[in-house]
Order: C-alpha cells, then structure tokens, then sequence
C-alpha cells in the first residue's frame, strides 16, 4: 500500500538530527546533537504557565497581548512599527510559523533562494509549496556571502530569500554589509525575504543581531519568523510567531487556523511573562551561552579539531574534522558514538549544493564531509562529561583511534 503515498510524502526521510538524538537516547550517550537544552527552563515562566493551567486558560485562544509586545519589542530592538492587530500571527513554534509564510507567498516553480549550508527544514517546506529551492554557497571557514554568487543565482522566477542570522549551523551573524546587499537584490529584483530569527538574543561579544527588516525599504517585503524555545529553553512549548505586512500576516493566520488552530493556550500566556522578563535576564543569557561556546572551543581545539571560526552566536558550533584524520564526517560521527559515547551532527546534512553542479563547477566543494555540528546549549555537568569522554581520543592527531583501513 506504500504506494498510495504521495509524491511529497515519498520525497521525505525521517531527520538525521532527530534519529541522532533517538540513538543518544538508545545508548545513553551524550547528546550534543539536537538543539536543546537539558537543563530547566526558567522557573517564573514556567510557574506562569502552571498558572495558565490552574486558572483554565486551556481551550483554543489567541493572547492579544503577546501581539502588543512582540510589537513592542520589534520598535525597541529594529525600529519598525508594527501594528499588533494587523501585522502579527501566533503560530505553534517557528517551524509552522516559517512553513505558513512559505504557503502564504510561494506558488509552484517559484524559486526560493537559501545560504548554504542552512537547516534542513527550509529546503523541505518549499519542495511542499511547489518551490525550487536555490541555494547559494557561503564560504568557508568564515561562511562569507559572495554578492557575485547571490546576484548569479537569482532570476525573474526568485519569488523569496530566506535569511536565518545568526545562522544554524554555523553561529554566524551576517553582517550590516551582507544585509545591505541581500536587501539590495530583494528590492531589485521585487523579491520578499523570509527570516528565521530564533537566535535573536543570543549573540556574542560585540556582535548584534539586525533584523533584514530593519534595512532601508525592507519591512514592507519582509517576514519576521521566530519563537519562544532557544531564548527560554522550552523548546516543547511551540509558540512561535511571524510579523509581517498585513495582507501576508492574514494569510498565515489563514494558514495556521487550517492547519493547527491555535497554538497551545497556557503557554501563549507564560510566553507573555517570559518576554516581559527583564533586561538581567537576556544579559545573563548571552553571558551564559558565551561561556559554554568558549567552552567547547577550547573542548574541541584541544583534541586537534580545526576551528577557524568561533560562533558569533547561536547555540551551534560547526567544527572541522582535524586535519590528520582521515575519517569522513558520517564515519567521524559514528565512531565518536562508538568510542566516545558521544553524539553530534555530520556536516553534510546542512549542505544542500546540487551535486550535478558539483561536477562541472571549478569550486572545491570537498570540505562539506568536513564539518561536524555541536549543540552547546547543554548543562556545565553535561558538556563536563562530553570533554571527559572526549579526552579518550587521541590528543596527538584529534582523531579516533581506529583508522578507516582498521573499520
């Protein structure tokens, strides 16, 4: 009976990510490959959404006020005016938030342009709405856009880019100067711009999160997607949203009620305490995850991963495979599974250049079986148990102590 499936359907294999995390979970292993966290969510959120419940907040609703300040916090943070009536939808998590815009803007073979490598959920919800996905390399080890390789890859059919800064898997922020030139194209070629902002709050150092939308001529061609879980550590709750202009905010509603309804009631309302937390709050958090980025940077250098490029934020680092192993992401992977009981993400998966292009281009595409993701956003006792266990690899080259020839 398979194949009563449909086309999409057959087109789609289960997450590499998540299959990692079930395996973690399987052989009790250390679990730096999903992006959650394993330590608790902060107690006055979670104390709102226990009083959520308590007090019936548990059938479908739409919390204006959860639109007032997310509108709030968009004039604070970039500037723009938005009306909290009009130019908001709730959605349940970023994910439906992202997949509605792309139905709410993309019709069949409409092309949508993505920054290579990027996570694997924007590729498939534009293949759902009849898209071409268009991805355009960044390039390594700093993962610098190339105008040339952006201005190549659009054409009178590219309906969208899609932007997510800081960026999974890298931890890049693309800078004031690549916004400029993204926006640049979008306003030459009348094209609109998805943006994945999830990782808004957590930047490092001196780097600042800028919204596309905040970029001269950019918010009325703009969509803002985003979501409560990396910035509160409740990546189960699903409330995410996206703000955009009207007549596209309307039909994500549209969308989101077809689909899902309402996102879960309770925690609409503890989403509401949670943003009102107070500036201590995104401070510590940025000092927090700093600390354990640093962390596993000084973790993985030390075992003779090549690491280039520090995350400038996010809760991702993307490590290359040290230079002495021989060893390809997927087998690195496996074998730190193995012999180190640990679990992280191969490189390959976030790569998405075609491989018939691969063939007849000059560019030396190799390095994408060179990288390793690691999750960071773990406890300190966690990520103290990946570094012990990770201390059983050799020091001498940073690879596993089998050689492929021995596998």
């Amino acid at each position: 009976m398979e194949e009563k499936l449909s086309t999409v359907a057959k087109s789609f294999t289960p997450s590499p990510i998540q299959e990692l995390s079930h395996l973690a979970q399987r052989c009790s292993a250390i679990n730096l490959a999903e992006g959650f966290p394993d330590f608790p969510a902060p107690a006055h959120i979670k104390t709102a959404a226990v009083s959520a419940i308590n007090s019936d907040f548990n059938q479908y609703r739409h919390v204006q006020g959860l639109c007032d300040h997310l509108a709030m916090m968009a004039k604070k943070m970039h500037g723009l005016d938005v009306n909290p009536l009009t130019d908001i939808a709730i959605c349940c998590g970023q994910t439906e938030a992202f997949a509605a815009a792309v139905f709410a803007i993309i019709d069949r073979g409409d092309e949508v342009v993505l920054f290579d490598p990027s996570y694997e959920t924007y590729e498939g919800c534009i293949t759902m709405a009849g898209g071409i996905p268009v991805f355009v390399a960044l390039d390594p080890p700093h993962w610098t856009l190339d105008p040339n390789k952006l201005l190549q890859s659009v054409t009178g059919r590219t309906k969208a880019i899609v932007l997510n800064s800081p960026q999974n898997p890298t931890g890049k922020v693309f800078s004031k100067d690549e916004l400029e030139t993204i926006a640049g194209v979008c306003r030459t070629w009348n094209c609109l711009a998805i943006t994945d902002e999830v990782y808004e709050h957590i930047t490092f150092e001196n780097e600042k999160h800028i919204s596309l939308a905040s970029i001269s001529g950019m918010q009325e061609r703009t969509i803002i997607t985003s979501s409560l879980s990396k910035t509160f550590s409740v990546t189960g709750w699903r409330v995410g949203w996206a703000i955009a202009p009207a007549f596209i905010a309307s039909a994500i509603r549209n969308i989101h009620v077809k689909i899902t309804d309402s996102a879960p009631a309770p925690f609409q309302e503890a989403a509401l305490t949670a943003l009102r937390s107070p500036p201590e709050y995104f401070e510590s958090l940025k000092r927090d995850y700093e600390s354990k980025r640093d962390y596993i940077v000084k973790l993985l250098a030390g075992i003779g991963f090549k690491l280039e490029f520090k995350p400038q934020g996010s809760i991702f680092l993307f490590a290359e495979i040290p230079e002495s192993c021989l060893f390809s992401d997927v087998e690195y992977v496996k074998e730190l599974i193995k012999q180190a009981g640990v679990v992280a993400v191969p490189g390959r998966g976030f790569f998405h250049t075609n491989l018939s292009m691969k063939k007849i281009s000059q560019e030396d595409f190799s390095y994408q079986e060179r990288y390793i993701r690691f999750a960071f956003c773990k406890s300190d006792t966690t990520l103290a148990a990946a570094a012990q266990k990770l201390g059983e690899l050799s020091e001498a080259t940073g690879c596993l102590k089998l050689h492929p020839s021995d596998t």
